[in-house]
């Protein structure tokens, strides 16, 4: 069985390929493909791993022999999935591999900004301590997360392992109903509430007509001036300008962002122009645990298991 690795250095360094070739020997296995070298490189390929390469319509009608295309990430926008139908091509993503590693992430980048931790390095190092008259500095405020709710905006697996760890802290949780939704079930609480009680909000929502564009300007008024903002799903549901402006006026307390609409942000990004030190960019990164990452493999392998041996796991198409 041809099998092609298209896009492996989107999965970062050090990652044990074995699960994959005890099923494919031969893997092929490429840290990049271009537009150019992509039609070459699945032509004969039964199997195919990818990332972020696009698979188009046209693609797919040329790959002849093509039977599986395995994703190494949730997202599926970048395959034409009613073009593998037609072809009869099996599409699988993987699910659940980096919770853990996300969730760590969102804590810790919190911790960062309630406990000033950034700031405090910064006196440090600018030898304000140095100087101190007395046995500490106390010049950032420090703000414990049990006396602070937090609001949740998209309750898969990744919303709920954020509550989950939420709640060792102590923290009151309010988890918001669907965007735009015009009902808010029992357990849920309607998003602009949600924007008036929080003190912390995390997005774990898809992006979708329904998100983009989700925080803006508006939202931003209606937040409370001491709520902190973190986004490790889509940089698109929130609009940069309007967060930059909100946060330099002081209308929110800081905001933790791991993606951005365009990445990498070759066109810039008002949230890169911005230098107040109460946000903190990551280059989404939190999803990218060496045990995530690891994580991705294993899962991509088990897919293939599944699909050889006629199982129906983590199918798409």
């Amino acid at each position: 069985m041809q099998a092609v690795l298209l896009d492996y250095a989107t999965l970062g360094p050090g990652l044990d390929l074995e699960p994959l070739r005890q099923h494919f020997p031969d893997l092929e296995v490429h840290e990049d493909t271009s537009n150019a070298q992509l039609a070459e490189r699945i032509r004969d390929a039964e199997f195919v791993f990818a990332n972020k390469i696009r698979l188009t319509d046209s693609l797919l009608h040329a790959a002849k022999r093509l039977r599986f295309i395995g994703l190494t990430a949730t997202g599926t926008d970048n395959v034409d999935l009613e073009s593998a139908r037609t072809h009869g091509v099996a599409v699988c993503n993987i699910r659940g591999y980096c919770t853990q590693s996300v969730v760590e992430h969102v804590f810790g980048s919190l911790l960062t900004l309630t406990h000033s931790l950034n700031r405090y390095n910064a006196s440090v190092r600018a030898g304000e301590w140095q100087r101190a008259s007395d046995f500490c500095v106390l010049t950032h405020p420090i703000r414990e997360l049990s006396a602070m709710t937090l609001g949740v905006i998209g309750y898969g697996t990744l919303g709920q392992g954020v509550v989950r760890v939420a709640k060792t802290f102590g923290m009151r949780i309010l988890v918001s109903a669907r965007p735009g939704s015009c009902t808010v079930p029992a357990d849920r609480i309607g998003f602009d509430d949600l924007l008036a009680e929080a003190d912390v909000i995390s997005l774990h929502c898809p992006l979708n007509e329904q998100t983009r564009g989700l925080f803006g300007a508006d939202q931003f008024r209606h937040m409370k001036s001491t709520a902190f903002l973190i986004n490790t799903s889509r940089g698109a549901l929130i609009d940069s300008a309007a967060l930059a402006a909100a946060l330099e006026h002081g209308q929110i307390a800081g905001a933790a962002i791991d993606v951005l609409a365009e990445e990498p942000p070759v066109n810039g990004d008002p949230l890169l122009d911005y230098r107040g030190d109460n946000l903190l960019i990551t280059p989404h990164i939190a999803w990218a645990s060496d045990e995530a990452r690891q994580n991705a493999i294993d899962e991509v392998a088990r897919n293939v298991a599944a699909f050889l041996n006629g199982e129906q796991r983590n199918r798409v198409v």
